[in-house]
Protein backbone atom coordinates (compact mmCIF):
# COMPACT_ATOMS: atom_id res chain seq x y z
CA UNK A 1 0.00 0.00 0.00
CA UNK A 2 1.39 2.93 -0.73
CA UNK A 3 1.72 6.09 1.25
CA UNK A 4 0.76 9.66 -0.10
CA UNK A 5 0.22 12.92 1.87
CA UNK A 6 -2.42 15.40 0.52
CA UNK A 7 -2.27 19.08 0.08
CA UNK A 8 -4.44 21.38 1.62
CA UNK A 9 -7.23 20.87 4.09
CA UNK A 10 -10.17 22.24 2.00
CA UNK A 11 -13.26 20.69 1.09
CA UNK A 12 -11.75 19.30 -1.78
CA UNK A 13 -8.75 17.52 0.22
CA UNK A 14 -11.27 15.87 2.40
CA UNK A 15 -12.90 14.67 -0.81
CA UNK A 16 -10.13 13.52 -1.81
CA UNK A 17 -9.12 11.63 1.79
CA UNK A 18 -12.88 9.92 1.50
CA UNK A 19 -11.86 8.50 -2.03
CA UNK A 20 -8.68 7.45 -1.36
CA UNK A 21 -9.88 5.35 1.94
CA UNK A 22 -12.52 4.25 0.87
CA UNK A 23 -11.48 3.71 -3.42
CA UNK A 24 -8.07 2.95 -3.36
CA UNK A 25 -5.16 1.14 -2.76
CA UNK A 26 -3.14 3.97 -1.31
CA UNK A 27 -2.77 4.95 2.46
CA UNK A 28 -3.19 8.22 3.43
CA UNK A 29 -0.54 9.82 6.07
CA UNK A 30 -0.56 12.89 6.53
CA UNK A 31 -2.06 16.79 5.03
CA UNK A 32 0.25 19.36 4.10
CA UNK A 33 -0.33 23.32 3.08
CA UNK A 34 1.50 26.32 3.58
CA UNK A 35 3.10 27.44 6.43
CA UNK A 36 1.29 30.81 6.77
CA UNK A 37 -2.29 28.93 6.54
CA UNK A 38 -2.16 26.23 9.25
CA UNK A 39 -4.68 27.26 11.31
CA UNK A 40 -4.81 23.31 13.17
CA UNK A 41 -2.02 20.63 13.09
CA UNK A 42 -4.72 18.28 12.73
CA UNK A 43 -7.11 17.39 9.81
CA UNK A 44 -9.40 14.46 9.66
CA UNK A 45 -7.20 12.90 12.56
CA UNK A 46 -4.10 13.17 10.82
CA UNK A 47 -0.72 15.99 11.23
CA UNK A 48 -1.07 19.13 9.20
CA UNK A 49 2.39 19.48 7.73
CA UNK A 50 3.59 23.06 6.47
CA UNK A 51 4.63 22.23 3.26
CA UNK A 52 8.57 23.75 2.90
CA UNK A 53 9.15 21.03 5.82
CA UNK A 54 7.33 18.26 4.07
CA UNK A 55 10.55 16.57 2.89
CA UNK A 56 12.17 16.47 5.67
CA UNK A 57 9.35 14.67 7.87
CA UNK A 58 7.83 12.61 4.90
CA UNK A 59 10.62 11.91 2.31
CA UNK A 60 9.64 11.98 -1.34
CA UNK A 61 11.55 8.45 -1.71
CA UNK A 62 9.41 7.03 0.70
CA UNK A 63 6.02 8.46 0.25
CA UNK A 64 3.98 10.15 -2.61
CA UNK A 65 1.72 13.35 -3.40
CA UNK A 66 -1.97 14.49 -4.18
CA UNK A 67 -2.99 18.38 -4.55
CA UNK A 68 -6.60 18.33 -4.97
CA UNK A 69 -6.49 22.70 -5.51
CA UNK A 70 -9.57 23.65 -7.29
CA UNK A 71 -9.87 26.26 -10.31
CA UNK A 72 -8.73 29.28 -8.86
CA UNK A 73 -7.30 31.93 -10.80
CA UNK A 74 -7.68 29.04 -14.17
CA UNK A 75 -5.88 26.19 -12.48
CA UNK A 76 -2.72 28.02 -12.62
CA UNK A 77 -2.71 27.97 -8.85
CA UNK A 78 -2.90 24.05 -8.75
CA UNK A 79 -0.19 24.77 -11.91
CA UNK A 80 2.10 25.96 -9.78
CA UNK A 81 1.68 23.88 -6.32
CA UNK A 82 1.79 20.88 -8.25
CA UNK A 83 5.07 21.60 -9.80
CA UNK A 84 6.90 22.67 -6.65
CA UNK A 85 5.56 19.44 -5.33
CA UNK A 86 7.69 17.67 -8.65
CA UNK A 87 10.64 20.16 -7.27
CA UNK A 88 10.53 18.77 -4.08
CA UNK A 89 11.23 14.88 -6.12
CA UNK A 90 7.51 13.68 -5.24
CA UNK A 91 6.08 11.86 -7.58
CA UNK A 92 2.16 12.82 -7.72
CA UNK A 93 -0.67 9.85 -7.89
CA UNK A 94 -3.97 10.10 -9.20
CA UNK A 95 -7.19 8.89 -8.25
CA UNK A 96 -9.75 7.41 -11.16
CA UNK A 97 -12.88 6.39 -9.79
CA UNK A 98 -13.91 2.68 -9.89
CA UNK A 99 -17.33 4.12 -10.74
CA UNK A 100 -15.57 5.96 -13.52
CA UNK A 101 -16.14 3.80 -17.05
CA UNK A 102 -13.07 4.22 -18.79
CA UNK A 103 -11.15 1.21 -20.87
CA UNK A 104 -7.71 -0.45 -20.35
CA UNK A 105 -6.09 1.69 -23.17
CA UNK A 106 -6.97 4.90 -21.12
CA UNK A 107 -3.90 7.06 -20.57
CA UNK A 108 -3.95 9.36 -17.56
CA UNK A 109 -0.89 11.37 -16.04
CA UNK A 110 0.03 12.54 -12.80
CA UNK A 111 -2.44 13.99 -10.10
CA UNK A 112 -5.53 13.97 -11.43
CA UNK A 113 -8.58 13.56 -10.28
CA UNK A 114 -11.47 11.63 -11.70
CA UNK A 115 -14.66 11.24 -9.95
CA UNK A 116 -17.49 8.82 -10.34
CA UNK A 117 -19.87 8.87 -13.84
CA UNK A 118 -17.75 9.92 -15.66
CA UNK A 119 -17.91 8.34 -19.37
CA UNK A 120 -14.40 8.04 -21.24
CA UNK A 121 -14.16 6.27 -24.22
CA UNK A 122 -10.98 4.48 -25.57
CA UNK A 123 -7.92 6.25 -26.90
CA UNK A 124 -8.54 9.16 -24.71
CA UNK A 125 -5.58 10.95 -23.00
CA UNK A 126 -5.85 13.04 -20.43
CA UNK A 127 -2.66 15.01 -18.98
CA UNK A 128 -1.25 15.77 -15.49
CA UNK A 129 -3.32 17.33 -12.65
CA UNK A 130 -6.55 17.03 -14.28
CA UNK A 131 -9.61 17.21 -12.52
CA UNK A 132 -12.88 15.60 -13.87
CA UNK A 133 -15.60 15.94 -11.62
CA UNK A 134 -18.72 13.47 -11.93
CA UNK A 135 -20.93 12.43 -14.85
CA UNK A 136 -19.05 13.84 -17.63
CA UNK A 137 -18.70 12.19 -21.25
CA UNK A 138 -15.10 12.41 -22.90
CA UNK A 139 -15.31 11.38 -26.39
CA UNK A 140 -13.00 8.66 -28.16
CA UNK A 141 -9.31 10.33 -29.48
CA UNK A 142 -9.85 13.20 -27.47
CA UNK A 143 -6.12 14.61 -25.82
CA UNK A 144 -7.34 16.79 -22.48
CA UNK A 145 -4.12 18.37 -22.03
CA UNK A 146 -2.62 19.37 -18.82
CA UNK A 147 -3.97 21.61 -15.63
CA UNK A 148 -7.37 21.10 -17.36
CA UNK A 149 -10.54 21.59 -14.99
CA UNK A 150 -14.24 19.99 -16.12
CA UNK A 151 -17.01 20.52 -13.83
CA UNK A 152 -20.31 18.34 -14.22
CA UNK A 153 -22.29 17.11 -17.31
CA UNK A 154 -19.80 18.26 -19.70
CA UNK A 155 -19.91 16.80 -23.15
CA UNK A 156 -16.80 16.66 -25.22
CA UNK A 157 -17.38 14.92 -28.48
CA UNK A 158 -14.61 12.85 -30.19
CA UNK A 159 -11.48 13.93 -31.52
CA UNK A 160 -11.11 16.68 -29.46
CA UNK A 161 -7.82 18.75 -28.40
CA UNK A 162 -8.11 20.63 -25.00
CA UNK A 163 -5.26 22.70 -24.29
CA UNK A 164 -3.91 23.75 -21.18
CA UNK A 165 -5.55 25.38 -18.09
CA UNK A 166 -8.66 24.78 -19.69
CA UNK A 167 -12.05 25.23 -17.50
CA UNK A 168 -16.03 23.64 -18.56
CA UNK A 169 -18.82 24.82 -16.49
CA UNK A 170 -21.55 22.64 -15.97
CA UNK A 171 -23.46 21.35 -18.85
CA UNK A 172 -21.25 22.79 -21.60
CA UNK A 173 -21.18 21.19 -24.67
CA UNK A 174 -18.23 20.64 -27.00
CA UNK A 175 -18.58 19.36 -30.51
CA UNK A 176 -16.39 16.67 -32.35
CA UNK A 177 -13.11 17.61 -34.05
CA UNK A 178 -13.01 20.87 -32.07
CA UNK A 179 -9.47 22.30 -30.36
CA UNK A 180 -10.44 24.65 -27.01
CA UNK A 181 -7.62 27.14 -26.98
CA UNK A 182 -4.90 27.57 -24.12
CA UNK A 183 -6.49 28.93 -20.62
CA UNK A 184 -10.23 29.10 -22.25
CA UNK A 185 -12.89 29.48 -20.17
CA UNK A 186 -16.70 27.54 -21.01
CA UNK A 187 -19.59 28.69 -18.88
CA UNK A 188 -22.09 26.85 -17.53
CA UNK A 189 -24.33 25.38 -20.33
CA UNK A 190 -22.13 27.13 -23.37
CA UNK A 191 -22.18 25.20 -26.75
CA UNK A 192 -18.89 25.04 -28.97
CA UNK A 193 -19.35 24.38 -32.37
CA UNK A 194 -15.37 25.70 -33.78
CA UNK A 195 -12.16 26.08 -32.47
CA UNK A 196 -11.43 28.89 -29.48
CA UNK A 197 -8.53 30.70 -29.14
CA UNK A 198 -6.77 31.04 -26.11
CA UNK A 199 -7.62 32.65 -23.21
CA UNK A 200 -11.12 33.30 -24.65
CA UNK A 201 -14.58 33.48 -22.36
CA UNK A 202 -17.37 31.92 -23.79
CA UNK A 203 -20.76 32.53 -22.14
CA UNK A 204 -23.72 30.17 -22.12
CA UNK A 205 -26.88 30.32 -20.33
CA UNK A 206 -27.50 33.51 -17.78
CA UNK A 207 -29.71 33.71 -15.21
CA UNK A 208 -31.00 36.81 -13.82
CA UNK A 209 -33.43 37.45 -10.85
CA UNK A 210 -35.87 39.95 -10.93
CA UNK A 211 -37.75 41.69 -8.35
CA UNK A 212 -40.90 39.18 -8.92
CA UNK A 213 -38.04 36.31 -7.90
CA UNK A 214 -38.37 34.42 -10.58
CA UNK A 215 -36.11 33.53 -13.57
CA UNK A 216 -35.25 35.47 -16.45
CA UNK A 217 -33.42 32.70 -18.99
CA UNK A 218 -31.27 35.01 -21.86
CA UNK A 219 -29.53 32.60 -23.72
CA UNK A 220 -26.26 33.88 -25.39
CA UNK A 221 -23.96 32.39 -27.48
CA UNK A 222 -21.05 34.99 -28.08
CA UNK A 223 -17.73 34.69 -26.36
CA UNK A 224 -15.41 38.03 -25.04
CA UNK A 225 -12.08 38.08 -24.60
CA UNK A 226 -10.32 37.54 -21.49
Amino acid sequence: MEKIIIFGVSQLASLAHFYFEHDSPHEVVAFTLDKEYITENEFRGLPVIAFDEIEGLYPPSQYKMFLPISFKQMNFLRKRKYEQAKQKGYQCVSYISSKATTWPDLDVGENCFIFEDNTIQPFVKIGNNCVLWSGNHIGHHTEIRDHVFITSQVVISGCCIIEENAFFGVNATIRDETTIGKGTLVGMGANITKDTPEYSIWIGAKSAMREDKSIDIDSISHKTKG
